[in-house]
């Protein structure tokens, strides 16, 4: 190629190729997971703007009350709720079946328990998932609106046979209420960065997350 045709190239900005380099190195961090270690929370870290995880002990518990709810060998399904899912995967490889249902391409290293999720097409989803196919759903609406509560709200009833985990604001109780039909418990979340509004959690069912302060 002549030294002209050299200069006919478009030329990236040291900007973007500063960008462009991080980006390939956090793609290539996410292909060398493997192992134990892609299911640790954090190891996906969160966008500080819209991404709040849940702290390993509050994870665990959601995670025991999984899988208490959804029984031997039973099925999962965590939408929008990563940190369960990577617990739950943590302590049960095989035992059950689980999907994680996730807007965010990077938890795309799941391979197929990875169902890419747009809460605004609520059921736009493969296939492969039956209706009423989980034993129990895990739900928390990435945003805190009533819209958004709505809209996943469809995608839970679609999903579960029954039993639904809702963890959200405190601000949408009587919405959550409506829609699901599901109730505060006494057990409290807690995530890794402080939250702005008081988060709680709701059930449609007899929970453990119920039974203690």
């Amino acid at each position: 190629m002549s030294n002209s045709e050299d200069e006919d190239l478009p030329q990236l900005s040291s900007h973007a190729l500063a960008a462009l380099q991080e980006f390939y190195a956090e793609q290539k961090q996410y292909t060398d997971l493997g192992g134990d270690d892609k299911y640790n929370i954090g190891i996906i870290e969160e966008n500080w703007l819209s991404q709040f995880w849940y702290t390993p002990e509050t994870a665990l518990r959601l995670a025991e009350e999984a899988v208490a709810a959804a029984g031997e060998g039973g099925r999962v399904a965590c939408v929008s709720a990563p940190s369960v899912y990577q617990k739950l995967r943590e302590l049960y490889r095989d035992d059950f079946s689980i999907c994680i249902f996730e807007y965010d391409q990077r938890f795309a290293i799941y391979g197929e328990e990875f169902i890419f999720y747009d809460y605004n097409n609520p059921v736009d989803l493969p296939e492969k998932i039956a209706a009423h196919s989980f034993d129990i759903v895990i739900a928390d609406p990435p945003y805190l609106s009533e819209e958004c509560l709505r809209k996943t709200s469809e995608t839970i009833k679609y999903l579960t046979r029954g039993k639904i985990l809702l963890c959200t604001g405190a601000v949408m109780e009587e919405e959550a209420a409506k829609l699901l039909g599901v109730k505060m418990c006494k057990f409290i979340p807690k995530h890794t960065r402080t939250l702005g509004n008081e988060f709680r959690c709701y059930v449609n069912y007899d929970s453990g997350l119920d039974r203690e302060l």
